[in-house]
């Protein structure tokens, strides 16, 4: 099983004059997934090398033991600080891709254009495809072969704007992601605030926030080992 997982690269939080990046839990408790189903991990980032991690991630009150379990781990460390540039990566090579979530790719993942054309080729290859709390705004420019928005009419996750509203930041990202998923014709679904939700139609897989990340990553080991199977 190989799997590729894309960070951000983005570390400014708007106009705020605060640092953001990715989402630690959101990178830590799939690769242990992944890694604990033998999976082969190869970790890509718009502009390679170390990609920028949200402090607020690594404070105490948001820390699990599968954050601390990477921060504690040299191997996973030296990995992450070697990312290799999303442009050279190829969906041919990899079984699936996931996308961890946290503010930074509100700003460049959603717009990038390697990632929208590595989304749709997984897409076109039939592959499924995972993205957690506010990665699932990364599909908004993500399009089906008819040129229509890729989510439109599919059952979706993701970050809530409740949750937004909560941690202030509703005024600061580019876009809501609920409201933007919506927006395209998505079938937006959530539970309460922090609580685990994992949401599949066909091919895509998403999870509503950070504590979702896990059961969003095992859920997919699940279905590689189906579709292996079959």
């Amino acid at each position: 099983m190989k799997v590729l997982l894309v960070l951000t690269s983005h570390d400014t939080l708007g106009d705020t004059g605060k640092k953001t990046g990715f989402w630690l839990e959101e990178l830590a408790a799939p690769y242990y997934a992944f890694k604990e189903a033998g999976a082969d991990i190869t970790l890509a980032s718009p502009k390679g090398g170390q990609p920028p991690l949200d402090p607020k991630s690594d404070e105490p009150a948001n820390q699990t033991e599968m954050t601390r379990r990477f921060s504690a781990d040299e191997a996973a460390k030296a990995q992450l600080a070697q990312t290799v540039r999303l442009d050279t990566v190829d969906q041919k090579d990899f079984d699936t891709v996931f996308y961890p979530g946290g503010h930074g790719p509100m700003w460049d993942l959603a717009e990038d254009p390697h990632s929208i054309k590595l989304i749709e080729s997984f897409i076109a290859a039939g592959k499924t495809i995972g993205l957690v709390c506010h990665a699932p705004g990364v599909l908004h420019r993500v399009k089906n072969a008819d040129g229509s928005p890729f989510v439109q009419g599919r059952q979706v996750t993701g970050f809530t704007n409740r949750e937004e509203e909560a941690v202030g930041l509703a005024k600061v990202v580019p876009f809501l992601v609920e409201d933007e998923l919506i927006a395209l014709g998505a079938i937006f679904s959530r539970v309460k605030d922090w609580g685990v939700h994992t949401v599949r139609d066909g091919q895509l897989l998403t999870g509503q926030n950070p504590g979702s990340s896990a059961e969003t990553a095992r859920t997919l080991v699940a279905i590689l080992a189906e579709s292996k199977a079959d």
